[in-house]
């Protein structure tokens, strides 16, 4: 990081193709394309860029008080997806007589282009601007040249006609890509790929990531990449298998089947009496945490083994485990609090089709919403050295109430009379997080409620569909910049 004499000079200096100041504090998508076109570093210079917040152009102070929300705002662009691949970056306060001066120190990227938003920010100069076909091929040819990781390789005896080209055009590329730059964009599907690091031109033949996420029949080329469900019936695996079901093929049509049966087999939502007039909705196991943990697996496991994803479930928990022990910078002393990628295309993917809502946060939001449900936090398991083991316990609310009668032998109780009369808060209605959200913000975009309540694009795209049916909400204006109404509030 800077010290304070290296930041009085570049104060002093006029702006360039690493530095860029503002007065701003709250000009997010400034800040945003700053550190993209940072981290894509489009001159191959290899110096660090420097957003600069509380100084004029002229590299005077503008008398700013850095204080903690305005730190933590900025810190979260890292982690908040919207960059991708996430930018390598840091933060940090520094003091003087005339105001403070906050610093986002950014490292230019091993992995371009960078994009905000489906968008490639580069910076020529003091010019930032969204990058050109030119610019763009040199940052992709600059990433193969850096290529470490292996979803990131060649899939070599691969072809175009190994992937699902249908799938890809009409799921993944309007999503990945923002739509003015995609309507505008006549290059092949290869060279398409290649900019988003799904296709190798040195090779000419997609990569592992992309034979994971879009393959035609990905256990061909890459013999352990399914999951595989197993109930037993008792504690252990010398029970009778009661169900077992293979989610093979590519992670794109996958991961859809994979939410619904955790959604409908997995979490089995049941009420229970909290008073007289009131139920509250408990699960066996709830689907979000449940679904981050096994999401969380696909994306992190290795894909160089034959193994597959175990997701086992028994009378008294579920364990997942994926092939691939803590990866890169993670140790057992530093998770969670430290990420590193073993995968980071296709965790980018994954991010991209709304099964990945924000990074680093997953394991806190899991655990809280476990000891919510009644089922403690799920126990982490480092010490098989070549996989990774995560137990789930049954939920203890549920089995009070009699609903585990596959553990208790007991015959679940019946539901109270006045189920009609139970209260409207319930967690995880989706429906009801949409309004509360639209009552706070009603300029919210549907992108936003994703990243904001932790559901999948097709999620929030349909019970926004609903709410509009069932005429509780409409929308006015602009798609982008129009706001919700909320017809009936009560």
């Amino acid at each position: 990081m800077l010290t304070h004499s290296q930041l009085k000079y570049i104060l002093s200096n006029t702006e360039s193709a690493h530095i860029e100041r503002t007065t701003s504090t709250d000009n997010m998508d400034k800040f945003c394309q700053a550190i993209c076109a940072f981290s894509n570093d489009v001159s191959g210079s290899g110096k660090n860029g420097y957003l600069i917040i509380g100084a004029h152009d002229n590299g005077k102070l503008s008398g700013l008080k850095v204080d903690d929300k305005l730190l933590l705002k900025i810190s979260n662009i890292r982690t908040d997806g919207n960059i991708l691949p996430q930018p390598v970056m840091t933060v940090e306060k520094f003091s003087f007589n005339d105001g403070d001066v906050l610093v986002a120190e950014v490292q230019p990227s091993e992995f371009p282009p960078v994009r905000y938003r489906g968008r490639i920010w580069v910076r020529v100069g003091p010019r930032k601007s969204i990058a050109t076909e030119a610019e763009e091929k040199i940052l992709t040819e600059r990433r193969l040249s850096n290529v470490h990781t292996f979803d990131a390789m060649p899939c070599l005896g691969t072809t175009l006609d190994d992937l699902d080209i249908a799938i890809i055009k009409k799921e993944y590329l309007p999503k990945a890509v923002a739509e003015e730059v995609l309507s505008e964009d006549k290059r092949t599907i290869d060279k398409q790929l290649a900019s988003l690091g799904l296709y190798d031109l040195r090779y000419n033949c997609p990569t592992n990531g992309a034979i994971v996420l879009f393959g035609i029949n990905p256990e061909r080329y890459l013999h352990g990449s399914y999951i595989q469900y197993v109930r037993f019936k008792g504690k252990d695996r010398a029970g009778d298998i009661i169900n077992e079901h293979k989610f093979s093929g590519n992670l794109c049509r996958e991961l859809p089947k994979i939410d619904t049966f955790i959604e409908t087999s997995i979490a089995q939502k049941r009420p229970i009496p909290v008073s007289v007039l009131r139920e509250e909705t408990f699960s066996k196991y709830p689907y979000w945490a449940t679904r981050e943990l096994l999401m969380n697996s696909i994306m992190h496991r290795d894909y160089e083994t034959n193994a597959p994803v175990q997701f086992y479930e028994y009378d008294d928990r579920i364990e997942v485990q994926n092939p691939g022990g803590l990866y890169g910078k993670v140790t057992p002393d530093n998770f969670p609090n430290v990420s590193d990628y073993r995968n980071p295309f296709i965790a980018e993917a994954m991010k991209v089709l709304g099964y990945v809502n924000r990074f680093s946060r997953g394991v806190y939001r899991v655990q809280k919403e476990l000891m919510e449900n009644g089922n403690g936090k799920a126990v982490f398991d480092f010490s098989l050295v070549t996989a990774f083991r995560v137990t789930e316990n049954i939920s203890e609310k549920y089995l009070d109430e009699g609903f585990g009668a596959e553990i208790t032998q007991e015959k679940p109780k019946k539901s109270p009379r006045n189920v009609q009369e139970t209260s409207k808060k319930r967690p995880r209605n989706v429906q009801e997080e949409i309004v509360e959200a639209i009552k706070i913000n009603p300029t919210i975009t549907r992108k936003e409620l994703e990243n904001q309540l932790g559901y999948s694009h097709g999620k929030i795209k349909y019970h926004i569909s609903q709410l509009v049916k069932q005429g509780v909400i409409k929308h006015e204006g602009a798609t982008k910049s129009g706001k919700w109404i909320i017809i009936n509030k009560d």
